[in-house]
């Protein structure tokens, strides 16, 4: 199959700094060849085309010169102004929002993951709907990476109220499927739950190192690649404890900055699983310069998912890379509580499960119950939801001190009167 040849252009608007290397990264994980970089400084993104006439023509000779077939603006760009960049330049025209869909629709594996990602692409397809026809892939197309996103001709005026209503269906047959994944997970979640075992999340931004911190501690054997969203399916696994406890983990799929609100609304139950977790682990990757701004840009997005108030361990990854001063890093303001940790190689994993067995400790209360023998049924009910500490036996009763799940203590305590508990330290 033959590559994509692309033109990347980078647009910094009154000399805001841009990125331009993780649009590159993007776009060799969409799997466009870069022939060249091109980058306009605005006081003022241009109504028409984003760029000004003489940048435009600039472009264009770039296409002719490399034979580029599509060109890549880190932007987001209006339907109208990707029709005049597809007509001025004569290739096929993606902002930044079209280029990370077209980069799920190649990573989505699971049914949940392309429903998603299908549905991303065909509301992002709908507001493109224009006169001179759609910039992007064909309708029945799954977005499972068949290319589609690079297709030029889209139909024509004659067919647009066909196109628009056919999408519209398709849509809603889309979120109908999503309702019954979302309704199925959200069983998972309640199951989990009257089995009184901590969640805990992890997030942070893509290509952070997040599959790998959970192989690390769970010995699992996710899926793990060295590209921007290498993997989009949430995985769920128990974490067992030093203390004999178990935990619930789930690695989520990676944020970015200027994360397509399209996405945010089709992946809405995968991120679940970070809004009902109990302690988050927001993985950084310090071998990245933009380690700063990427920790604001996943705060950014929890906060948006009304995520960050749910206590947080930053695990600042990739210790083990080249280049990274452990001793420098230090010196710098951090958020806290951190680990320094490197998931691949497993320095800091100790420091780590003990920062987690922290984190989830007010998951658990302690407490000494006086039972007396005739409620037995009071006993069965701690030893299925709770860890028996000590236990001693009288000629009346037994005093027991046990741990259990603040949740299931909160019911014991609605059936046993207060005379019988002593909460402990």
């Amino acid at each position: 199959m033959k590559t994509s040849k692309g033109i990347v252009v980078g647009i910094s608007i009154n000399s805001k700094t841009i990125n331009v290397e993780e649009i590159k990264n993007l776009t060799r994980t969409a799997g466009i060849a870069i022939c060249e970089v091109i980058v306009q400084h605005v006081k003022k993104f241009h109504p028409a085309t984003g760029v000004g006439e003489g940048k435009v023509q600039e472009i264009a000779a770039a296409v002719v010169k490399h034979e580029a077939d599509i060109v890549i603006f880190d932007t987001e760009l209006t339907p109208s102004q990707q029709s005049n960049l597809r007509e001025a330049l004569d290739a096929t025209i993606i902002d930044r929002t079209g280029l990370i869909l077209e980069i799920f629709g190649q990573r989505a594996r699971t049914k949940e993951g392309k429903i998603q990602v299908e549905l991303a692409l065909l509301t992002y397809k709908l507001s493109r709907l224009k006169g001179l026809g759609i910039e992007m892939s064909r309708l029945g197309g799954s977005g499972s990476g068949s290319g589609g996103m690079f297709a030029n001709k889209g139909p024509g005026e004659t067919k647009l109220e066909t196109d628009r209503r056919s999408i519209r269906d398709k849509i809603a047959k889309l979120k109908d499927e999503l309702k019954d994944i979302g309704k199925n997970r959200a069983l998972h979640r309640r199951y989990r739950d009257k089995k009184n075992i901590p969640q805990i999340a992890i997030a942070g931004y893509t290509n952070a190192g997040k599959s790998t911190l959970l192989n690390l501690v769970t010995a699992a054997d996710a899926f793990v690649e060295d590209k921007l969203f290498a993997t989009l399916d949430p995985t769920t696994k128990k974490l067992k404890l030093s203390t004999g406890k178990q935990a619930i983990i789930t690695d989520t799929v990676g944020f970015i900055e200027k994360l397509p609100h399209h996405l945010v609304d089709a992946f809405k139950s995968t991120f679940e699983e970070i809004k009902e977790a109990d302690l988050i682990l927001h993985v950084i990757d310090i071998s990245n310069p933009e380690f700063h701004n990427q920790t604001l840009t996943v705060k950014e997005v929890l906060k948006s998912m009304d995520a960050d108030k749910i206590p947080t361990i930053y695990v600042y990854n990739k210790i083990d890379v080249n280049g990274v001063d452990k001793e420098i890093f230090l010196r710098f303001p951090k958020e806290r509580p951190f680990v320094m940790l490197s998931a691949l190689t497993g320095e800091g994993e100790q420091e780590l499960l003990q920062k987690i067995e922290q984190g989830i400790s007010e998951f658990w209360v302690r407490m000494r119950l006086k039972i007396e023998h005739v409620d037995s049924w009071i006993m069965a009910m701690l030893m299925s939801s709770g860890h028996v500490i000590k236990q001693e036996d009288f000629d009346d009763y037994i005093e027991i001190e046990v741990e259990m799940p603040k949740n299931a203590a909160a019911k014991l305590r609605k059936v046993i009167p207060d005379a019988k508990i002593i909460l402990l330290p």
